[in-house]
């Protein structure tokens, strides 16, 4: 087989940025969590980089891209048997290495499931957060990658829009979240108690990190050094930077303060919310997206006080929402000058009709309720089975020292 070499070392170039974002992850979550349980976040998130990469290289893989089924993939790729020198059904005219498709598509499935941590923070056992995360990447996150990335699969053939992920990553992450949250329960003392980020400087050189790392995740599903990576990197920035403003605003003008962690998490809703349209859309686009997401996602925060589900770092208000605002947004500002996929169905303002954004809704539903009911039974059995929660007392003391024999800290915990 012969390859584009520069679009291969950009795709290689782009999987490690990936690759970076789940560290970037936890000291993003890490700042955000008390001190005596700033280990058990970080562990999560990176133990996730050695228990899904495995299971993406076995089974993983080949659910989400083997075959041409329209639901789950067959076992053609199983235990990476032939990826070296075959390309997914559909995906033959890729240019770079099927080898390295796998891998970067493999940190798409780390990176998913770790998103949920932040929800289900200072209150979940180790060992069921091991047990969750290996079935619900196998449950989950293969059949929806199928459905979305894979050609065969029902939603791609449906002509629904995701560049790099706003259906299967960040809604797909969110609404697990909630279904998890569901079943765990609220933190003691949440919400009368305040639980206060330990480390705010901790939290932005994560956003910062994810940020960065970004710049892979969406331009690098471009899949090549080409034009329309180039759109995707700068529409990556744009929508950020303008999310992070509309927050802030919102922010200011809610509280009375533009605040460090405002900023960080304006930041990430804009890079979440451009991720399904990173390659769809060009010109002002990605900064009116972006501040939509900014503002939205800021209030959508504040949903968990009125219904009561402890989120305890806003996973669901800003991957949740913020990957419904993208993912919708894609069927009013789809371009077919910036990419020929998007053909006649160009977004509504642009002069197209509706019949994008029928597909982009039926895409949303269909991830929100499969998600959130395959995760909550996987959920619900193992809180039946081996318990979900760490008790009161490992609660109080916190998850470094009772689940992990650790200290983040040696001079103070608090």
């Amino acid at each position: 087989m012969d390859f584009d070499t520069g679009d291969t070392a950009w795709v290689l170039a782009s999987t490690a940025l990936v690759m970076f974002m789940t560290p970037g992850l936890a000291l993003f979550y890490g700042g955000m969590v008390r001190a005596k349980n700033i280990l058990g976040m970080l562990m999560q998130n990176f133990f996730a980089l050695g228990l899904v990469s495995v299971l993406w290289a076995l089974v993983a893989y080949t659910l989400a891209f083997g075959g041409d089924g329209k639901w789950i993939g067959d076992f053609d790729f199983f235990g990476l048997k032939d990826v070296a020198g075959t390309f997914p059904v559909g995906l033959e005219a890729l240019t770079i290495p099927p080898l390295l498709f796998m891998a970067y598509q493999m940190m798409f499935a780390v990176i998913t499931p770790a998103l949920i941590t932040g929800a289900v923070a200072d209150r979940m056992k180790w060992a069921a957060w091991v047990v969750f995360l290996g079935v619900w990447v196998v449950l989950v996150y293969a059949p929806v990658a199928h459905w979305v990335f894979a050609p065969s699969g029902w939603l791609f053939k449906r002509g629904a829009l995701d560049f790099a992920g706003g259906t299967v990553v960040h809604i797909n992450a969110g609404i697990a979240a909630l279904a998890v949250v569901l079943v765990l329960g609220k933190r003691r003392g949440w919400p009368k108690n305040p639980m206060p980020p330990h480390s705010l400087p901790f939290t932005l050189i994560g956003a910062g990190i994810l940020w960065f790392g970004w710049f892979g995740f969406n331009a690098g599903s471009a899949l090549g050094g080409n034009a329309l990576a180039a759109q995707a990197m700068v529409n990556t920035h744009l929508a950020a930077a303008a999310a992070m403003l509309s927050w802030l605003a919102v922010e200011r003008m809610k509280s009375g303060h533009a605040t460090t962690l405002g900023a960080a998490s304006g930041c990430v809703a804009g890079l979440v919310a451009i991720t399904p349209c990173a390659g769809f859309v060009g010109g002002m686009a990605p900064v009116y997206i972006g501040l939509v997401a900014g503002a939205l996602c800021y209030l959508a925060v504040s949903l968990k006080f009125r219904f009561g589900y402890d989120d305890s770092l806003d996973v669901i208000g800003v991957h949740l929402i913020g990957g419904i605002v993208g993912s919708l947004l894609v069927a009013f500002f789809a371009d077919a000058s910036v990419n020929s996929v998007v053909g006649e169905n160009e977004g509504i303002f642009l002069g197209g009709g509706t019949e994008l954004l029928v597909d982009q809704i039926v895409a949303v539903v269909a991830t929100i309720v499969f998600s959130f009911v395959v995760t909550y039974v996987i959920a619900f059995v193992i809180d039946k089975t081996m318990g979900i929660r760490v008790t009161e007392e490992d609660e109080e003391i916190g998850l470094d020292q009772t689940q992990h024999a650790e200290a983040g800290y040696s001079l103070e915990r608090v």
